[in-house]
Formats: C-alpha cells, sequence, structure tokens
C-alpha cells in the first residue's frame, strides 16, 4: 500500500511538473515564433513601402526609430538583407523579377514561388525559407520575399536550447522527487504499521477471549435452558467475531498482492452460490431477485476473498433495499468481468457515492436494522484492487443504487 502511495505522488508530481514544463516550452515556442515573424515583417513592410525596394535613408528618408524597429535594425540591414520581389498585373500575370538583392533565386524560381501564392487570401506568410508579404500598387501587385533562414535557424536553436534544459530540469525534478518521496511518505508508512500492528494485536487479544464467551454461552445454555439474553450475547459475539475477520483480511489485502493466494476457479460458479445462500433471506424480506450470470466465467484469484465479495454487495443490497423492492444481479465476461448489483433505495439521491468505500462510513446512520460496521465496502474495494480490478457506486435511475466491479485477471473456458 505505502508502494502504491508513493508510486502515485511520483506519478502525479511528475505529470504536474511535465504540464508546467510543456506550457513553458509551447510559451517559448509561440514567443519566438512570432517574434521571429514580427522582425522580418517589418523588414518586409519597409521594402513594400519603397514599392519594392529599400528607399535610401537620407534627410527626407531617416532611419525608422519606431519602438516596432528592433535594435538590429541599422543603416547597413538594406546591405545584408537577402530578398527579391515579384510584379503582377492587376488581372494576375507575371510581369518581372527584381533579384538585386540575392543570388541563390532565378527569375524561373522567383516565378514560381509567386505563383503559388498570388491566389492565396493571406498577405504574409512562409514558402521555404522566405517569408513573404503580397503588396498593391495602383496598377501592379507586388510580392516581396525576404529569406529568413538565419533568423529561422537562430530561433530553431533557442526552442531547441530551452528543450535540452527543460527536458534536463524536468529529469533534475524526477530524481529529487524520488528521493524526497521517501521521506515523505515515512510518517503515513510509520502511521500505517502501527495500524497493522495494532490489528494484529487486536486480532491476538480478542480471539481468545470471544471464544471462551461463545463456549461458556454453551455450556450455561446446556445447563440452565435457552435464554434470550444468552442469544443477544451470542449474536453479539459473532458480530464481533465478524468484525475481526473482516479487519484481519483488510490488513492481509493491504499488505501486498503477492500475499493473495490466487487460483483458477470458476467466477460463474461462485456467483451463483453465493446467490444461492441469499434466496431463503431474500424470500423472508418480501424482496424481489433477478439474476442473469455468463456461465463458464473463470477467474484467476483468491476465491475466498472473491466470495467474499460478492457477499458483501449481496448483502448490502438486502440490507439496504426498500420493502417490497427489487435486487438485480448480473455477471458477463467480455474484455473482463463485470459484476453489477442493483437494487431499490430511495435515499439514493442524498447519498455521498464517493464515500461508501471509506472505512467505517455508514451512509444510512439512523437505520440500526443489520450488522454493518462500515467496513464491508471498504473491504469489497480492496478485494477488487487485489485482482487488478476497481468497484463503482453509481446511480442506476430514479430510487435505485447500483454497485459495479471489475476484474481483469480472467480466463474463459
Amino acid at each position: 500500500m505505502i508502494d502504491k502511495l508513493r508510486k502515485r505522488m511520483i506519478l502525479i508530481s511528475s505529470f504536474a511538473v511535465f504540464v508546467v514544463f510543456s506550457i513553458i516550452f509551447s510559451a517559448i515556442t509561440i514567443f519566438s515564433t512570432h517574434l521571429l515573424n514580427s522582425r522580418i515583417d517589418i523588414i518586409t513592410d519597409l521594402i513594400s513601402d519603397g514599392n519594392g525596394v529599400f528607399l535610401p535613408f537620407n534627410q527626407k528618408n531617416p532611419l525608422p526609430t519606431s519602438p516596432n524597429i528592433p535594435d538590429f535594425f541599422t543603416s547597413e540591414t538594406p546591405f545584408s538583407t537577402r530578398f527579391f520581389t515579384v510584379w503582377f498585373d492587376i488581372d494576375g500575370n507575371y510581369i518581372r523579377s527584381d533579384l538585386n538583392a540575392i543570388s541563390s533565386v532565378t527569375e524561373n524560381t522567383a516565378e514560381d514561388y509567386a505563383e503559388t501564392i498570388i491566389t492565396k487570401s493571406k498577405t504574409r506568410g512562409w514558402v521555404d525559407q522566405f517569408r513573404y508579404k503580397i503588396f498593391e500598387t495602383d496598377n501592379e501587385k507586388g510580392i516581396v520575399f525576404v529569406d529568413g533562414s538565419m533568423d529561422r535557424s537562430m530561433a530553431k536553436g533557442l526552442v531547441i536550447t530551452a528543450a535540452i534544459v527543460l527536458l534536463g530540469g524536468i529529469a533534475l525534478i524526477f530524481l529529487l522527487i524520488v528521493i524526497v518521496s521517501k521521506k515523505a511518505v515515512r510518517p503515513i508508512a510509520q502511521s500505517y504499521e502501527k495500524q497493522k500492528q495494532f490489528i494484529t494485536d487486536a486480532n491476538h487479544e480478542l480471539k481468545t477471549p470471544l471464544t471462551l464467551i461463545m463456549a461458556n454461552i454453551d455450556i450455561i445454555e446446556h445447563e440452565q435452558g435457552h435464554s434470550e439474553w444468552l442469544d443477544d450475547i451470542r449474536i453479539e459475539g459473532q458480530h464481533m467475531s465478524e468484525l475481526i475477520g473482516q479487519l484481519t483480511l483488510l490488513n492481509r489485502l493491504d499488505e501486498s498482492e503477492s500475499s493473495v493466494l490466487k487460483v483458477t476457479f470458476s467466477y460463474s460458479d461462485a456467483c451463483n452460490d453465493v446467490i444461492s445462500e441469499f434466496y431463503s433471506l431474500i424470500a423472508q424480506k418480501g424482496l424481489c431477485l433477478t439474476a442473469t450470470i455468463q456461465p463458464d466465467v473463470m477467474l484467476f484469484g483468491d476465491e475466498a476473498a472473491v466470495r467474499r465479495l460478492i457477499t458483501i454487495l449481496l448483502d448490502n443490497a438486502v440490507k439496504y433495499c426498500d420493502a417490497k423492492g427489487s435486487i438485480i444481479v448480473s455477471m458477463e465476461k467480455k474484455h473482463y468481468t463485470k459484476l453489477i448489483v442493483e437494487n431499490t433505495y430511495t435515499g439514493v439521491e442524498t447519498l455521498e457515492l464517493d464515500k461508501l468505500f471509506d472505512r467505517f462510513y455508514r451512509a444510512d446512520k439512523a437505520r440500526t436494522e443489520g450488522t454493518g460496521f462500515g467496513i464491508g465496502l471498504s473491504l469489497a474495494k480492496s478485494i477488487a484492487e487485489s485482482h487488478n480490478g476497481r468497484i463503482q457506486a453509481y446511480q442506476a435511475g430514479t430510487g435505485r443504487i447500483g454497485f459495479r466491479t471489475t476484474l481483469r485477471d480472467t480466463k474463459i473456458k
């Protein structure tokens, strides 16, 4: 149990760190991409404003000083920027290309680039390593292409560096979580060990006097005859013995899955056998039982524990079923076995279904009928989990409650 708790803590903490770092990495990627596009768009704007070329900087056309102009932009930028411009007429027919500021692009290549984007609705974008902008004059339409290969390479390097740093951070934090988790669960482990020791000691300390009490009741009854007081003592003694047995089984199931002795047995027969044990009680209470059990379903597990699980669910259904109500039991195997136990219960709307499996929790505190101690469903949950399964409580319509148990260690004959 402690190992599962520690693993869950490591998993949740690591997942949280991964999500946070993924958000940081995504933000870095988005920001760097936006910054890259914005920087080159400033250059495409200046070129398109110059009708396809950089206007010379002079007194009439001074160097831009707007806050939007990045620091890298200087009077040398026009000479270090690789770009070309392609012109079309209003009807979209190719006219000419200006390749004076680039040597790696031919006129045919420039025309091919332009024709791939001339019909697009987007006025800005990327084609290969070129950032483009479509602009219009009075009689012509131009497309300016700016080489952004160096800027993209720098942005890619930044993203790769960020990824390496963040992955290294995740690995380091994961290592720290693994180390710290040992100390974090230590108080819980100590408390859990004390709880197990208490249950073990209580089991030994109570069993012997309880056995003597039950034996003495039989002796007194034999000598003095039947008495309702002796019956009450016997019933309460049986209740206490049942409680001790449930606590002991809970303790054994919590230790580790390896402590559970598993064999292959008939899950179908187990369900039918347990159901048959409740027929007389159900008839006595005037309830209606409907059972549908798929035949020949085999289960690899602890047969005694699984039978206890079925008994707990049926006992719970009988105990809390409304007067003249109905109980439905079904078991089938598809990818895994699914056992469903439903019963009528008018107070289902008021239940806190997520707390039904808490130890010593009783949903109906006002009801005194029965022998429940508030650990039956908790025990059922532990049995299901020890068989790689789970159990869920749900509202099965108006005035009905259901319990769905899935066990995954299954085989079919």
